[in-house]
């Protein structure tokens, strides 16, 4: 019977796919390659004036951490630039800290042959366009204005989030006005569907938001137009740091500012990917962010184009992983989810969960428990991770139609730990990036015997705010 019960459910299944919508790719083949670049001569910059090419905030941030800008934080060549743009190509961004170039053509062979230029170092072809894709409708969903009376709880400002919230002591920060003020926090994700149109959103102060993945026609650039169509990924990971609902939800840093940076690419799985995600990290330093939280993570790439190794995960092999692993000596503190395959073949963490100076978070259930499918460490050189665990399975947030749901994975544990150290960093702003993250792992039960599986285990930020405080 249970045979035949899961062949039905394959059938089903195989329907529902064969009847998806595939058209043909828009513009033709197309490929994307990673240029590595020798040096940055002709950057038209200088070391000694970086309001050039950095915030102001970003400057502050870098002095006030006692920090230098160095050469990493100079822009990429634009002469280099200028002998990699031809007719046959589009640059679709470069990266500071990696110094690479990512150009898109109709002409793989066009693109090869501009990696014999003097000033390429390495090419890699980090993505190409495959024969068709989902024919997909832009979402806007007819957003819900009032929750029903299930989904509150009377009197309670946190509502049905005060479980994941206690969890970690992030409702005592609250009660002495510790809700990420003067914070800003850089969200990594793929799509931050009716964010704008959202009645519990309504209260966020986003600064801003940018759209890094590029356009599929040719001629097509990163835009921010339809920002707020596409996936809810991101508009559920937004409602856990910045939701303000009494009675129903409450964020763990609703008082923070935040910039929305779309990264992920949710049509293909390719290597361009990470060049997105350096851009918006970098882009996010630049503006002058203190946390990123990124619910992003890789390890196999379609068509087998670059897929890691268990050996990989060693921080810096990754390009992603080696931009992740700069960000705490530029000020910032990173969250980034541990990933969500603890029931599969792989099992581990992902990139950029394996980086050094971040925060990798993994899962628990409501009473501690780590989920099954909640990845697992360590990283190849042997460091502990995740670094640790909050409520994922599940948590409660907003989905795109505006409505209170709960939803399982790292993706939502991870904000739950990035508001947070919003507000712990609020009250500690004498501390750096790293110390901030000393503080948080300090301040777990486990911190002495740390495992592969609950890395030092659930934080208690206030016990991390009494400590730092004594410091």
């Amino acid at each position: 019977m249970k045979e035949y019960c899961f062949l039905i459910l394959c059938a089903v299944l195989w329907a529902g796919d064969a009847c998806a919508a595939k058209v043909k790719y828009p513009g033709g083949r197309q490929y994307i390659f990673r240029y590595y670049l020798h040096d940055k001569q002709g950057c038209g910059r200088s070391l000694d004036r970086p309001s050039q090419f950095l915030s102001p905030k970003a400057i502050e941030r870098r002095k006030h951490q006692r920090l230098k800008v160095d050469s990493t934080d100079l822009p990429v060549s634009s002469r280099y630039i200028e002998l990699l743009q031809t007719e046959k190509t589009e640059i679709l961004g470069t990266s500071r800290w990696n110094n690479t170039v990512v150009v898109r053509s109709h002409d793989s062979l066009h693109l090869k042959l501009l990696a014999s230029l003097p000033c390429v170092r390495e090419a890699r072809m980090v993505w190409q366009s495959p024969d068709s894709v989902e024919q997909k409708e832009d979402v806007r969903w007819n957003v819900r204005e009032h929750f029903q009376r299930w989904d509150s709880v009377k009197y309670d400002p946190y509502g049905m989030s005060r479980p994941q919230v206690e969890m970690l002591g992030g409702e005592r920060l609250h009660e002495i006005g510790l809700r990420g003020e003067g914070m800003t926090i850089a969200v990594l994700d793929g799509g931050f569907q009716s964010v704008d149109r959202i009645p519990c959103l309504q209260r966020t102060k986003i600064v801003g938001v940018h759209n890094f993945v590029p356009a599929r026609n040719s001629k097509g650039t990163a835009t921010d137009e339809h920002f707020f169509d596409g996936i809810d990924h991101g508009t559920k990971v937004l409602s856990v740091l910045s939701a303000d609902a009494p009675e129903v939800i409450l964020g763990t840093a609703p008082e923070a500012c935040y910039w929305l940076l779309r990264c992920e690419d949710t049509e293909t799985e390719m290597p361009v990917e990470e060049d997105y995600w350096a851009m918006a990290a970098e882009f996010a330093d630049s503006v002058g962010a203190d946390i990123i939280s990124s619910s992003l993570g890789y390890t196999e790439y379609d068509n087998d184009l670059g897929s890691y190794r268990l050996q990989d995960l060693d921080g810096q092999t990754a390009m992603i992983s080696h931009t992740a692993s700069m960000l705490a000596r530029k000020g910032i503190v990173l969250c980034n989810s541990a990933g969500n395959s603890g029931m599969g073949t792989w099992k581990k963490i992902g990139v950029p969960a394996d980086a050094r100076d971040i925060l990798t978070v993994g899962a628990v259930s409501q009473n501690g428990r780590i989920s099954a499918f909640s990845s697992v460490g360590p990283s190849q050189d042997g460091r502990v991770k995740p670094d640790v665990v909050a409520m994922g399975a599940p948590t409660t947030l907003l989905n795109g139609k505006g409505m209170l749901a709960r939803d399982m994975g790292t993706s939502f544990s991870t904000p739950l730990i990035s508001g947070l150290v919003a507000c712990l960093w609020q009250g500690l702003r004498q501390k750096t990036a790293l110390e901030i993250m000393e503080l948080v792992r300090q301040s777990t039960l486990q911190f002495e015997n740390p495992d592969n599986v609950y890395g030092y285990g659930t934080p208690d930020f206030w016990r991390a705010y009494m400590v730092g405080l004594s410091q």
